[in-house]
């Protein structure tokens, strides 16, 4: 018996939408970016749900490309995080004009 479809939907939407409030709700620059993370992930449950109702392994191939960017961005992200936090000792984004040159 297989788990329908609409669940995993339900679970996608429910993290997709936490991600969505703590982007906008939140001022600390790794919340934020963790809020980011938490939407690809949810994207990438629904990509693996319909590539699995329909017997594809397409969802699934695009889910993990993109699993491989999002630990690109990861890299990126947390190293302007860390160069933020070192010139002002607060990871608000509200301090991030810090590195304008």
């Amino acid at each position: 018996m297989r788990t329908p479809i609409s669940y995993f939907l339900i679970v996608s939407g429910l993290l997709f939408s936490i991600g969505t409030i703590g982007v906008l709700v939140r001022r600390n620059a790794l919340v934020i970016f963790m809020s980011v993370e938490l939407q690809l992930n949810a994207v990438n449950l629904s990509l693996v749900a319909f590539s699995r109702m329909h017997n594809d392994l397409n969802g699934q191939v695009l889910a993990f490309f993109s699993m491989v960017v999002a630990a690109a961005e990861v890299v990126v992200g947390l190293a302007i995080i860390v160069t933020v936090f070192r010139a002002r000792r607060t990871a608000s984004v509200d301090d991030a004009n810090v590195l304008r040159g």
